[in-house]
């Protein structure tokens, strides 16, 4: 899901489809956001998507408003993850090992969890932009609810933050058996928590 990585020559949108160069110029500005965060330029966002200068500022009345389009496509794609792992979960039963394999996927994909981190840390700079940012997080706890207790959906949504500096440091995600074990102790299943309930 490579929201926003690629240095692939753009071809200008038709003159005749405004929104399609619209969507052009906040494609190149995610990009460009991942790439270089705050090096973000009118000149650089329009040179990648092959379109006049003056378009950026034709569709865009500030470079920050522009920025702030690139988040939330960002934002966008983090929804997109979370609904894929939303649906293995589901599929898996709520296992931490259906979690695991979800998780290893997306943490091998370089690209999307440096688009994700971009976005946390544009949140850092600007807390305003912070909503944006938590929309992955919050929404984690949210899915993980349905398969283990509150407290455990966060713990586990802790874990997979880390997991993601970790993947972005090393150049690989840990392995699938690594996040198993992990998200097992984090994760107690229902069965577990009626069992100790009734005790």
């Amino acid at each position: 899901m490579a929201a926003a990585s690629g240095h692939e020559k753009r071809v200008p949108p038709a003159r005749r489809d405004p929104e399609g160069r619209r969507r052009s110029l906040v494609r190149a500005a995610a990009e460009l956001t991942v790439e270089g965060g705050d090096e973000l330029t009118h000149r650089r966002v329009a040179e990648r998507a092959g379109v006049p200068l003056g378009a950026t500022t034709y569709y865009f009345s500030t470079l920050e408003e522009l920025r702030e389009a690139a988040l939330r496509l960002l934002a966008e794609e983090m929804d997109k993850e979370l609904a894929r792992l939303a649906e293995a979960l589901a599929d898996g039963a709520g296992s931490p090992a259906a979690l695991a394999e979800a998780l290893h996927s997306y943490l091998a994909d370089r690209p999307r969890v440096q688009a994700d981190a971009a976005l946390y840390f544009a949140a850092v700079r600007r807390p305003a932009l912070r909503p944006l940012a938590l929309r992955w997080f919050d929404g984690l706890v949210h899915v993980l609810s349905a398969h283990t207790d509150p407290a455990s959906a966060l713990a586990v949504a802790v874990f997979t933050d880390g997991a993601a500096d970790h993947a972005m440091l090393h150049d690989e995600p840990l392995d699938v058996a690594a996040l198993t074990r992990a998200l097992a102790a984090l994760m107690p299943s229902r069965a577990t928590e009626s069992k100790e309930t009734a005790q």
